[in-house]
């Protein structure tokens, strides 16, 4: 009997002699390694230490001491990069096409943060966070908890100035912040929002959050699409609303994944029933082309409570769109299936 060599380790083949060995794929095909095997990189990007122009940088932000309720967020930018793997197998649908060949996907590991001294941890996120934005490159943020889109949102204002924020969540997070004795901001997944607008660096008459379904008394002159309202507009209206809203203003896109129905996202600290679905999410997303993006996080994913993964995976879904959304912008040409026909009716 023949035996061959797997992974270090001797292997029976068969007993009929083989006229070839097996061909490796090659290293820029689609998929060049096993989808369950590798490390873990967003789409299996290369790891890179800095970010060059233009970009697509992902960077784990490890927080979650900011959580009001279930604690875990802080392993989410690994299940994320984990359930992202399975993306990169298959060309993008809708659309057909590799976005892999026309956006320069890199991943820069997780920020490093000192839980020892938690009022060092903004500062340390907004350095993180500027070092690359002012490389040029687009950065997408993975967390963590909500909280540290406050970071995010001054790193991307030195470069952008004021932005539109468009808000997907099952929360406002507008409360009213606290200030420490110091001056310091509250560390509170649930107020940043508020202190961005208290400090200019969203404008809230511009701005957009889609899905709430939790009471804040003030709004703070936020543009608030509840889940009701989705569900009787419909995924196109809302898009279109908050395309007119945010006008050519520079926006940054912040996913807490509780948007999403806690039947299609369990793994997070604070879910609400009657949420949007993955459906509703992604078509939205999908209309949001013509808007200046210039910055993104995806956050709230605690892999802790999620269900066969599929929390990291709508979080995993929602960063590769953002890919596919700079992929056609860059020139890739989305493909759709034929209508399907009945003689001479086409049903579309």
């Amino acid at each position: 009997m023949h035996s061959g060599i797997v992974s270090g380790g001797a292997y029976p083949l068969s007993s009929k002699a083989h006229s070839s060995r097996p061909v490796s794929p090659s290293p820029d095909c689609l998929s060049s390694e096993q989808t369950y095997s590798g490390t873990h990189t967003f789409l299996r990007a290369p790891r890179v230490k800095q970010a060059k122009s233009g970009d697509f940088a992902v960077l784990g932000v490890p927080l979650d001491i900011a959580t009001s309720n279930r604690p875990g967020a802080r392993l989410g930018p690994d299940a994320v990069r984990c359930a992202s793997a399975q993306l990169a197998e298959l060309k993008a649908y809708p659309g057909g096409f590799d976005p892999l060949n026309f956006v320069d996907v890199v991943d820069l590991g997780d920020a490093w943060l000192d839980y020892g001294f938690p009022q060092t941890i903004p500062a340390m996120i907004e350095e993180a966070a500027s070092d690359v934005v002012a490389t040029g490159a687009f950065l997408c943020s993975l967390g963590g908890d909500h909280f540290i889109s406050y970071p995010l949102l001054k790193a991307h204002a030195k470069t952008h100035g004021q932005m539109a924020l468009i808000h997907f969540d099952a929360h406002t997070d507008t409360w009213t912040p606290r200030v420490g004795r110091d001056g310091s901001v509250e560390l509170n997944h649930g107020t940043m929002f508020a202190q961005a607008i208290d400090d200019g660096l969203i404008d809230p008459a511009r701005s957009s959050q889609i899905g709430i379904r939790t009471w804040v008394d003030d709004a703070k002159g936020m543009n608030i699409f509840d889940n009701m309202v989705v569900a009787e507009k419909g995924a196109a209206a809302i898009a279109a609303m908050v395309k007119e809203l945010a006008g050519d203003m520079p926006c940054y896109l912040t996913v807490d994944v509780d948007c999403l129905d806690p039947a299609f996202a369990p793994g997070t600290g604070t879910p609400v029933m009657a949420g949007l679905t993955p459906r509703e999410l992604l078509a939205m997303l999908r209309k949001l082309d013509e808007l200046n993006i210039v910055g993104c996080d995806v956050v709230e994913v605690a892999p802790a409570y999620d269900q066969g993964g599929i929390t990291a995976l709508a979080a995993a879904t929602v960063v590769y769109e953002q890919v596919c959304r700079l992929a056609r912008r860059n020139g890739a040409v989305p493909a759709s299936y034929p209508a399907p026909r009945i003689g001479a009716r086409a049903f579309r």
